[in-house]
């Protein structure tokens, strides 16, 4: 074990051994992204509690328990990954049946979401077996945490996540013009470093949108810049370094460009025939102009004509 960690093995066991953590159960456990000091003191107590540990790469995952002074046996991890998920899944359910606590974890973040686990906690929960959460680290909530990307005050609210998109050209520039074009909200994209390129290279028909790039985080070389779209490629060339690590890709919202006239105009309109929240509710659809922004606007109309009454 690590020294580092020596004192992190005795927090955990203060801090966590209280709660119940019952026999039977799967838990989900989020590692690390990059930086062994960002696991959880639950998920260290858990770790060291479960009877058996599922992983995607049980070589991965024994070292990063012994960075930690956790000692599994062979025989307690068991690979779970995308290509044997709905088969290992199966053994799981047995050693739960059996009365065992198993910890899943991916290579890092949290188990589930691009990475395997979902069909494994499908599994679980279709034998009537419990799964239990453990959050902790996650690329893509570390990744919107900085970017300033979500938005909340508009219509277009919240992020969408898309994950990898297709390897092949034709069918990634397809995604990328036929629905990421047009999606309002954020979007999270995942890359990998050896295609990142190509990646740049297609998201530059969004032209002057702009992308947010997360890559290394947590680790010695984060970096995180935001760039119009069209501008991707010359920086990811401006340096070799750029191009390694890990990617989190994100679309920024599009920009709700409108005319105010217009849509003043258009709102009156309708409020001459319609009751005040069907007309802002058309008027924004018509013009793309904010909801809340024209409802405050007829509002202030209609005090403007009480007052002249």
């Amino acid at each position: 074990m690590s020294a580092s960690f020596a004192s992190a093995q005795r927090a955990a066991h203060d801090a966590a051994a209280a709660q119940h953590y019952p026999q039977g159960a799967l838990y989900v456990v989020a590692t690390p992204i990059g930086n062994l000091a960002d696991i959880t003191l639950r998920a260290l107590h858990v770790l060291q509690l479960a009877d058996t540990v599922a992983c995607e790469d049980t070589r991965h995952t024994q070292s990063m328990l012994r960075a930690y002074g956790i000692d599994k046996s062979a025989s307690q991890l068991l690979a779970v990954h995308q290509h044997n998920e709905a088969e290992a899944a199966q053994n799981v359910v047995h050693r739960l049946q059996q009365g065992q606590r198993v910890a899943y974890v991916s290579d890092a973040g949290t188990p589930g979401v691009s990475d395997p686990g979902a069909r494994l906690v499908a599994a679980v929960q279709a034998a009537g077996l419990r799964a239990v959460p453990l959050p902790g680290a996650s690329s893509i909530t570390t990744a919107l945490s900085v970017a300033g990307a979500v938005a909340h005050s508009t219509e277009h609210g919240g992020f969408v996540f898309a994950g990898f998109l297709p390897v092949k050209n034709a069918e990634r520039a397809n995604v990328i013009a036929q629905q990421l074009a047009h999606e309002p909200r954020c979007v999270v994209l995942l890359e990998a470093p050896h295609r990142i390129g190509e990646l740049a290279q297609a998201l530059a028909v969004l032209g002057e949108r702009p992308v947010t790039l997360a890559r290394e985080l947590t680790k010695q070389f984060e970096e995180v810049t935001t760039q119009p779209a069209q501008a991707l490629t010359a920086w990811l060339d401006g340096s070799p370094q750029r191009s390694r690590g890990e990617f989190v890709v994100l679309l920024h919202p599009v920009p709700v460009v409108s005319d105010a006239g217009d849509s003043h105009r258009v709102l009156r309109l309708l409020l001459a025939e319609l009751p005040l929240k069907t007309a802002v509710r058309l008027a924004a659809e018509i013009t793309g102009a904010s909801r809340n922004v024209l409802y405050d606007t007829a509002l202030e109309w209609k005090r403007q004509d009480g007052a002249q009454d």
